[in-house]
């Protein structure tokens, strides 16, 4: 008996390998993805802006990363006793506005120098709402009318929320993918629409959102532009279906969701050889956190020098990843 509607995922037109650059940007659910393929020793670069999840603030952060931009002191503002910026997430905000433009700066840098090397970049939309500035914000960094990328826990008075049209977002996606083909021709730009619901926007409007979201994928690829689109939304809400894979707040797909779509991801857009790597790679790293009762014993010693005798293998043979963590850690336990 069948128990959920299987979907067919077309494969990308090149598939990724270990040695390839991932820059990705986007929505909380990046950082699952990026998390997923770091641990598996995958060269990425996730979310050098924080989490995005307008189209809006990652088109923005695009232009930055493109431009090089150098951010000063009259792009911050000063709120709750730390300095922000309203293109950026609160990791980077600091009581410090040196410190909190070092961190900024720092980002956008190593950003642009990832991007000319990148192979792919994944861009994962959240949502079609943007968030306005009002002149009840008499704050520097922006002026009235502008869009932000996160709020800062600012006041509701301050910001004028509205859906972005769909020729808005084709346009300024567009235009960013055209400029990252300019500066890189070879990068592969795969696209994919957060299955996390934003309830707070209420859940006639969230579907609004998303549904704008799609619209603009297929916009973008009727008009010939080279992107991959990957099913995470597709994944999680028309395959698993069920609030057993959602977190306790009914809005975050859990930890079995989330790798779910992983597996799926590593099968359907990474190449054979690097999914094989990808499994040893993983039996290694559940050594490398496992953490035993009893570590005197034989058992365990002999299986802590199997260990480090795999890790200095993979070290040797697969110079461009780096194993010195686990060599490390299985030399000085065994």
């Amino acid at each position: 008996m069948q128990w959920h509607l299987p979907i067919s995922i077309k494969s990308p037109a090149r598939k990724i390998a270990y040695q390839d650059k991932i820059l990705l940007a986007g929505s909380c659910f990046t950082e699952h993805i990026g998390k997923g393929l770091s641990d598996l020793k995958f060269d990425v670069l996730q979310n050098p802006h924080g989490i995005l999840f307008g189209v809006d603030a990652i088109c923005q952060s695009l232009e930055d990363y493109l431009s090089s931009r150098k951010y000063t002191v009259q792009d911050l503002f000063h709120l709750n006793g730390v300095w922000n910026c309203w293109n950026h997430h609160s990791i980077f905000s600091d009581i410090d506005s040196e410190r909190a433009l070092e961190k900024i700066n720092n980002s956008i840098a190593s950003a642009h120098s990832f991007l000319k090397q990148s192979n792919y970049i994944v861009l994962t939309l959240g949502s079609s709402f943007c968030y306005q500035l009002t002149d009840e914000a008499q704050l520097a960094g922006k002026k009235n009318g502008e869009l932000v990328a996160n709020c800062h826990r600012a006041p509701a008075s301050w910001f004028t929320k509205k859906l972005l049209s769909v020729d808005w977002m084709v346009e300024r996606l567009g235009s960013c993918i055209t400029k990252l083909r300019e500066i890189n021709p070879s990068i592969q730009v795969m696209v994919t629409v957060s299955p996390v619901r934003h309830i707070r926007d209420g859940v006639q409007e969230n579907n609004r959102s998303k549904a704008r979201l799609f619209e603009t994928i297929q916009q973008l690829e009727e008009k010939g532009f080279p992107i991959y689109y990957f099913p995470a939304y597709e994944l999680v809400v028309d395959v698993l279906r069920d609030y057993r894979f959602y977190d306790i707040d009914l809005v975050h797909p859990n930890f079995a969701a989330t790798e779910y779509v992983i597996e799926q991801f590593m099968k359907i857009c990474v190449e054979t050889s690097s999914q094989e790597l990808a499994n040893e790679i993983k039996k290694l790293r559940t050594a490398f956190r496992h953490r035993p009762q009893h570590r005197n014993t034989s058992q365990h010693k002999e299986f802590l020098q199997q260990m480090f005798q795999k890790a200095t293998q993979f070290q040797s043979a697969y110079p461009f990843l780096d194993f010195s963590a686990e060599v490390s850690y299985f030399s000085a336990e065994s």
